[in-house]
């Protein structure tokens, strides 16, 4: 990039970071999917404090998760909060095979098997469709 087109670049720059901070799922019951969240992840549950009745984040390595039954959002409404229809992140995982046997193994529901030797989608009990790929 030339020198003029850099500082081009900089005066129109916005103030919003090109950053992810946290990924919200939306979930109906907070507890039941604390629960099943930190067993998928091997976190323990007692790093995974509910807050304010309604948000859970979960420790990760890298962009945070945060459970939530989104009560401005629909979360009150009796169906809630719209769930995730489409894979919307990636979980990371070293070894594609042995996440995909102990996804099936622990009773979570498999959607697709091992595409392109690369990944998979499964889905949370609140019908969230979730990617697991090879990092």
């Amino acid at each position: 990039m030339k020198a003029g087109e850099q500082e081009e670049l900089q005066k129109t720059k916005g103030p919003i970071k090109n950053k992810v901070g946290s990924l919200f799922v939306p979930v109906r019951d907070i507890e039941k999917s604390r629960e099943w969240y930190c067993s998928l992840l091997s976190i323990p549950m007692e790093e995974c404090s509910i807050l304010n009745g309604h948000l859970c984040p979960l420790p990760m390595e890298g962009t945070e998760i945060i459970l939530d039954t989104m009560p401005m959002w629909g979360g009150k409404e009796p169906g809630g909060a719209p769930n995730i229809q489409t894979p919307a992140f990636m979980l990371l995982t070293n070894d594609l095979e042995a996440s995909y046997a102990f996804a099936g193994e622990t009773g979570v529901e498999l959607v697709t098997g091992i595409e392109h030797d690369h990944w998979f989608v499964i889905k949370d009990p609140d019908g969230n469709l979730l990617m697991v790929a090879r990092e």
